[in-house]
């Protein structure tokens, strides 16, 4: 019997006698990346949840940097006995005098601008938690970053005009007259010092924000 120089039959494919070995190579592949960018599906799942992390944990911190500011300058007032000359000629008067945060307002500013972003900080919280993924969640989001920097605006103004008249309560000013009071009123003005440096430091984290929203929309649309 003549035996075939082949040993498949002709006109007959190798192929056929193989697994197709591409074929479930690429479906391991379509496994465990994503199908059109091969990029892993769990770094995409867990970047929002990274995002969202950090997002909460400045907004809470914006809280509570702000509601404290507020507390410390609402509370802030200070009674001093100053003796008072009315004529050259006659001794001096001893006055209670009282330094209030309400006296200025500058100070009422400040402590409505802190109020105002403190319970902003709350609600967007809460906003934050409940939000879920889809259309809504993006349409929240830009919400929220366009509510974020109008909280910073406000803040940033008030912490200035507050910043502004504490500087003239330490130095005073000769050309119009003003008379420095920090040297009498001492808690008081570094009571106001400290409600400011909390109410900047709020700013920043509000500011933070901000970064934060810009980088997460960067990195959501250059995709």
């Amino acid at each position: 019997m003549p035996i075939s120089p082949h040993p498949f039959p002709p006109h007959t494919s190798t192929r056929s006698f193989f697994p197709p070995l591409k074929m479930e190579s690429q479906n391991k592949v379509g496994n465990s990346f994503d199908g059109t960018t091969g990029i892993d599906s769990k770094q995409v799942v867990g970047t929002p949840r990274t995002v969202s992390y950090c997002d909460l944990i400045l907004r809470v911190l914006a809280l509570l940097l702000t509601v404290t500011s507020a507390i410390v300058l609402g509370v802030d007032k200070q009674t001093k006995v100053v003796p008072i000359q009315i004529v050259p000629t006659l001794p001096a008067i001893n006055v209670a005098a009282q330094a209030k945060w309400h006296y200025l307002s500058a100070f009422v500013y400040s402590m409505v601008a802190n109020i105002i972003a403190g319970s902003y900080a709350a609600i967007s919280t809460v906003m934050v938690l409940g939000s879920r993924s889809g259309k809504a969640r993006v349409g929240l989001a830009q919400t929220v970053a366009v509510l974020d920097v109008l909280v910073v605006g406000m803040l940033f103004s008030a912490n200035g005009a507050a910043l502004a008249i504490g500087l003239m309560g330490y130095k005073g000013n000769s050309h119009v007259r003003w008379n420095k009071v920090c040297n009498v009123f001492d808690k008081f003005c570094d009571q106001v010092a400290v409600s400011i440096v909390l109410s900047l430091l709020g700013s920043l984290a509000f500011t933070a924000l901000i970064v934060l929203t810009v980088l997460t929309f960067h990195k959501r649309f250059a995709r």
